[in-house]
């Protein structure tokens, strides 16, 4: 994989779309400092002197906004953020054929073709996109092939919606208004997108997913660290700038291999399965009395969709992808048809969760990537990933509440949910979900969706609150459950870079681990992981001897077995350049009755 290009290219692509975005705005009359009034009439608005049709005036006022609840230079980068999205994910599926369509949107199949085959072969996707025809032929007949490019470009995003609603959303809304213009340009992103990473690049994994997403948010992760070392504390919507780490993945599948690998051969032994686990780490011999215990947490009925999976900081879903591939051998040793087995996997074991929605979009479409390669009809079923992005519920308000409990005993539960969600983007997977009926609160919410109704108080309901009381009820199920296994590459965040709602929080809730974020992230996986779990982890390794992660320590070693700890040292990733950051991988298991003998490897990617 040739990752300079992929990083010229994300680094390039994030201030192109950034600058094209701002100008987009510009256009509109909206800029960082005014909004400028436009003239409206009957069949839509006039402003800087270009027509606008009815239905853009509703989008230009959502911007609006947003802008008042966000601020402007989140929302720019939002919407850049969002393209960038849509435009590589659709990238992986045109090169190596996913697209159901079968046309590729941004190139051509012919070599040397510089005409997106989207552009040539319009006529073949009038009926797969529901294109309407009229319309095609009139900006053919004015040789007008942007345009042409940018109706067939969001009818493409809006269809894959209805399969990848998620990754897909539908963008009828101000996202679209501000689509950059010239596309077809040699200086645009998309040609830059074609041009500068070679095709085989996108066909050898979907992992160029997630250093695409890594190397788009550098020099925003560079910005936020020049910020604090001016004392200025990063905020909840720099938190995934400055916290967010592409995990290699040969660490990875030494977390994966050691928790998931470990607790399905414990029950299953299985040598030709276990030598598809490259990082498998063999037991160290143990005392009898600890055969015995060991003997006694097999579970020979053990089944592959009875086991359920977290990445708390999901990230690009590098940890998830590589998950599924594990289930997928576990799947195929008991014999079930491989066909069936990625639509278990995704509706049975996996969960994820991440603050950022772009890069929880990215996890989810490189989870369906990595099922495609497996069923190539796997978009023909209807299935809905447990993987979402932490939602926040600071905009909801008394009534909105009212709304969905209708006059119901479920007001308390629906009033401490959103309690326990307030500032989600700030803390994320950290929060603590009471003790609410969420299974009540779901069909709550399906029962309204179901509602057919002529109010328009209880339309505009539907549309624009429920399904951020949906996506509050999904997460909080995440979280309130317990997990077989849990893996992650968590946050780093000392208390220094915290912001005080943060800072307090986690001194309240999380006492012993307070030093750092990724600290905190011990306890959260153990509070989330089954009794006899497991929890694969890669961090800093300053909680093993300072003396403020003391109390931590004895915690953590008193209810958990360290199984492998593999002390990486510096350089184990290499995006991070210098000797600050020493790092540890380990697997614990939670129990607090073995007396088990652990394995430790230090310099571990020496040894490979």
């Amino acid at each position: 994989m040739d990752k300079g290009a992929i990083k010229r290219f994300a680094v390039s692509a994030r201030n192109k779309l950034m600058e094209a975005v701002n100008q987009k705005a510009f256009e509109l009359g909206v800029t960082k400092d005014a909004v400028k009034e436009a003239e409206v009439y009957q069949d839509g608005f006039l402003i800087n002197q270009k027509f606008y049709k009815k239905y853009e005036i509703r989008q230009r006022e959502r911007l609006i906004r947003e802008i008042e609840q966000k601020g402007y230079d989140q929302v720019i980068e939002e919407v850049a953020y969002t393209w960038f999205n849509r435009f590589i994910a659709l990238r992986f599926m045109e090169v190596n054929d996913y697209l159901p369509t079968g046309v590729r949107v941004f190139s051509s199949i012919e070599p040397g073709k510089t005409e997106p085959d989207a552009l040539t072969e319009v006529s073949m996707l009038v009926d797969e996109l529901g294109l309407d025809e009229l319309k095609v032929y009139e900006l053919q007949d004015a040789n007008d092939d942007e345009d042409l490019f940018k109706y067939i470009l969001i009818k493409q995003c809006n269809k894959l919606g209805e399969i990848m609603p998620m990754m897909f959303e539908e963008i009828e809304d101000y996202t679209e208004l501000l689509l950059p213009n010239q596309l077809l340009a040699e200086t645009s992103v998309i040609h830059d997108m074609v041009t500068m990473i070679d095709e085989e690049n996108w066909t050898k994994e979907v992992e160029i997913i997630g250093w695409l997403y890594q190397y788009y948010i550098s020099e925003k992760k560079d910005e936020v660290f020049a910020s604090l070392k001016k004392n200025q504390k990063i905020s909840k919507e720099n938190i995934p700038a400055a916290t967010e780490l592409f995990t290699p993945r040969w660490i990875v599948q030494y977390m994966v291999d050691n928790s998931l690998g470990r607790l399905w051969l414990e029950s299953h032994p299985d040598d030709a399965l276990q030598e598809k686990l490259p990082y498998y780490l063999e037991a160290a011999e143990q005392p009898e009395n600890v055969i015995r215990q060991l003997e006694k947490l097999k579970d020979p009925n053990l089944k592959p969709e009875s086991i359920k999976f977290l990445d708390p900081c999901m990230g690009s879903g590098h940890i998830l992808v590589y998950a599924f591939e594990v289930f997928y051998q576990l799947y195929k040793s008991q014999g079930y048809r491989e066909q069936d087995i990625p639509k278990l996997i995704i509706e049975n074991n996996l969960y994820g969760l991440d603050i950022d929605p772009r890069a929880a979009q990215l996890a989810y479409f490189s989870v369906m990537m990595k099922a495609r390669s497996y069923n190539h009809r796997i978009f023909n079923s209807a299935i809905s990933p447990n993987l979402h992005w932490i939602e926040e519920s600071n905009r909801l308000t008394d009534e909105d509440i009212d709304n969905f409990a209708e006059n119901s005993d479920i007001r308390g539960d629906v009033k401490t949910l959103i309690e326990t969600f307030k500032d989600g983007k700030l803390l994320g997977s950290i929060i603590e979900v009471p003790d609410i009926n969420l299974k009540v609160l779901k069909d709550q919410a399906q029962s309204i969706k179901e509602k057919e109704t002529d109010d328009m108080f209880v339309v505009d309901f539907k549309i624009n609150t429920l399904p951020t009381i949906e996506r509050l009820i999904d997460q909080a199920i995440i979280l309130a459950q317990k997990y077989d296994v849990v893996v992650t590459n968590p946050p780093y965040m000392g208390r220094k870079g915290m912001n005080a709602e943060l800072g307090n929080y986690v001194k309240k809730h999380y006492k012993n681990s307070s030093v750092d974020l990724y600290a905190v992230f011990m306890e959260v996986a153990s509070h989330l992981v089954k009794e006899n779990g497991f929890i694969g982890m890669v961090n800093q390794h300053s909680w093993m001897f300072l003396s403020s992660y003391e109390n931590l320590r004895k915690t953590m070693l008193q209810n958990h077995q360290i199984y492998s700890m593999a002390h990486l040292g510096t350089r184990a990733f290499p995006e991070i350049g210098g000797e600050v950051v020493q790092t540890t991988s380990f697997v614990l298991r939670k129990n607090t009755n073995l007396n088990y003998i652990s394995t430790f490897i230090l310099n571990y990617e020496s040894k490979i």
